[in-house]
């Protein structure tokens, strides 16, 4: 335990350069004091590892220093193969590259990682979008990876939700894909905000480079956004019963992140059906998705839901039976 925790705080240093003893304990989850034990042991096997004093001070390597430890185990070898995304890697225009990494991994791989790696590849295979849904069209999600990637600022004609076009001139900070959509951070103004690239019109990637701010974090903004996200879409509740057997369907119909708690604290009539509270975004959303249960549901609360689906039964039936009329 303590040689692993050893060679991942040398490859830290290695790989960051100059870090704190609290910034090492938060990484690799230790106190600081075990940090200081850590980096004795490691001077005194050989490793030139020395602290700067004051604010801006640190443990670093000597310059030029690299650990030759760079062996993988079987289970961290089937990881990388694992975490291998052939679809995201062609829609940014590196597909051959991924390929070509891929190959050389493994032929430098020993025979027992390298043996892991390719049953992982042979029986696991990761396809990002859901089902009934293809990958967004993003024409200049290349355009956007190269700015991100070289520090360019960027001018983008984007179309907001609706008929809306707005102009923007950003700093974009990275990529995410979410869902088999891809979103760009990028800062416009001093602020941070999301883009879904299917939505960009045009994106002229200017010459003007710019400076990324020390302190940003994209995995750390991504968490922050989505919960962000979650709690502004979810503005009301309702009150609904649930048929038996219907837990899946309404899984599918309204999401298993919301259904799943929803479910979990729900409770069940003696006559088997479901009382459950649900999160839901607006009156008209929550009466379009929970028409789709049909009579597998019962809206209780609130009374608009509940009106807007009887008017829109009401509006079917006259439809339909107009049209059972005339037949």
């Amino acid at each position: 335990m303590r040689a692993s925790r050893l060679l991942s705080l040398l490859l830290l240093l290695q790989t960051r350069g100059r870090m704190t003893a609290p910034e090492l304990a938060a990484e690799l989850e230790v106190s600081v004091r075990t940090v200081y034990r850590d980096v004795e042991a490691l001077s005194s096997a050989g490793v030139p590892v020395y602290a700067d004093r004051g604010p801006l001070g640190g443990y670093q390597l000597l310059d030029g220093y690299r650990t030759r430890l760079n062996g993988l185990t079987a289970d961290e070898a089937s990881a990388l193969f694992l975490a291998g995304l052939p679809g995201p890697a062609a829609e940014l225009g590196r597909a051959d590259v991924a390929a070509a990494a891929e190959l050389k991994l493994l032929a430098a791989l020993p025979p027992e990682p390298r043996s892991h790696a390719a049953r992982m590849r042979e029986r696991f295979h990761l396809d990002v979008p859901g089902w009934y849904r293809g990958s967004d069209d993003v024409p200049f999600l290349m355009d956007v990876a190269e700015a991100v990637w070289e520090d360019r600022v960027v001018r983008l004609r984007y179309r907001r939700w609706g008929p809306a076009e707005v102009e923007r001139v950003v700093h974009p900070y990275g990529l995410i894909l979410k869902g088999g959509s891809w979103y760009l951070a990028a800062s416009c103004d001093g602020t941070v905000r999301t883009y879904r690239v299917s939505r960009i019109i045009t994106a002229d990637v200017l010459d003007e480079t710019f400076t990324r701010a020390q302190n940003f974090d994209l995995a750390d903004f991504w968490r922050e956004f989505a919960a962000e996200f979650a709690a502004r879409m979810y503005t009301a509740k309702a009150v609904i019963r649930l048929a038996p057997g219907m837990q899946d369907l309404l899984r599918y119909t309204m999401g298993a992140d919301v259904s799943d708690k929803a479910l979990a604290d729900g409770v069940t009539g003696a006559d088997g059906w479901i009382r459950i509270i649900l999160p839901i975004e607006s009156v008209n959303h929550a009466a379009w998705q929970l028409l789709r249960l049909g009579s597998s549901v019962e809206v209780l609360e609130p009374a608009e839901v509940r009106d807007r689906i009887a008017r829109t039964v009401a509006e079917l039936s006259v439809m339909y039976g107009d049209a059972a009329d005339e037949e």
